[in-house]
């Protein structure tokens, strides 16, 4: 071997442990926190992955996701926040409205934060404004909550000579307050008297059943919560075994056997979470990035569950409905 080929070899041998040894840079790490549960939202977790997909990310290929899941149990998301960001995470996505939000805001002011929430995120202290949110934190506003006045007209539609409707509330829901303040205003305008029930747990659903029984309450509307979503089937059954004519606030429910269901389409929603988080992930401040309000919306009747119930739906509310399920 000639000497200038020798040397050029010898300088290649030495480059190998330093190629063999080289590391590829760590992959973005989303934080993911619902205040639901990953059973009752593995649709929507799907949804959430394929607007990451449409930037770019694609879960344990480019980047990955911790899951965190409160099952409805509010008290334990700020430890939750505060192991995300002691990890720490890149960004921190939240789901199941306020309670997720908030927690997270409470554990950082510098880790981007992508939020669903159901009420005005401004007035929450989320975000300074709409078009610019001026902080950490972003996202998708459901309006999940101001709805209930609408669900409770549909209801009465139903069952026009219901001398009184039920509200299923959870107390301990941050947006419960403007929730009840909602309905007692929209009852009042058709002079329709409501009946509180409130139910932080399966014990105290149990019993908001049994006294709509006891006190003969004709219908019931169920306010959004997302303790209420991880107990979506429980709250069907109970509404079916009663023989209470219920509306609830997403199509799942309607999905699973209740009679209707009136909201904003939850897997939409997700799917733009995703596309926010993905934003964020290639450098998009949140700071920027305007607050986006959910445009989809869906009526969902379950004819079989109305005709269990020796209900006849009007063909005005059936003409309306966005879909109708046999």
């Amino acid at each position: 071997m000639k000497r200038r080929e020798f040397i050029l070899a010898l300088g290649g041998a030495a480059a190998w442990p330093l190629a063999a040894g080289a590391q590829p840079p760590p992959m973005p790490v989303i934080g993911y926190l619902s205040a639901r549960s990953r059973v009752d939202t593995s649709h929507l977790i799907t949804a959430f992955q394929r607007g990451l997909a449409e930037t770019g990310y694609i879960e344990s290929q480019n980047v990955t996701v911790e899951y965190r899941f409160a099952d409805g149990q509010y008290d334990r998301l700020r430890a939750m926040a505060a192991d995300l960001v002691k990890r720490p995470v890149t960004v921190i996505t939240t789901t199941g409205g306020e309670p997720s939000a908030l927690a997270a805001k409470a554990a950082t002011s510098t880790i981007p934060i992508v939020f669903t929430v159901g009420s005005d995120p401004v007035k929450r202290g989320l975000a300074a404004s709409f078009n610019r949110p001026g902080g950490n934190a972003t996202g998708i506003v459901l309006l999940t909550n101001e709805l209930d006045p609408k669900r409770l007209g549909l209801l009465r539609e139903l069952v026009p000579h219901a001398n009184k409707i039920g509200f299923l509330l959870n107390p301990n829901f941050p947006a419960s307050e403007g929730q009840l303040s909602d309905m007692q205003d929209a009852a009042r305008a058709i002079n329709l008297p409501v009946d509180v029930l409130r139910a932080n747990t399966d014990h105290e659903i149990n019993a908001a059943f049994e006294t709509l029984t006891q006190q003969r309450i004709p219908a019931l509307v169920v306010a959004a919560s997302p303790f209420f979503d991880t107990r979506r089937e429980m709250i069907v059954e109970l509404a079916r075994r009663n023989a209470v004519p219920t509306i609830y606030h997403f199509r799942e429910f309607a999905d699973a056997g209740g009679l209707m269901a009136y909201g904003i389409s939850f897997t939409h929603a997700y799917h733009q979470v995703g596309v926010y988080t993905g934003l964020v992930l290639k450098g998009t401040s949140p700071a920027g990035l305007p607050i986006m309000q959910s445009t989809k919306f869906e009526f969902v009747i379950n004819v079989k569950t109305a005709k269990a119930l020796g209900l006849e739906i009007p063909p005005t509310l059936l003409a309306r409905a966005d879909e109708v399920i046999e």
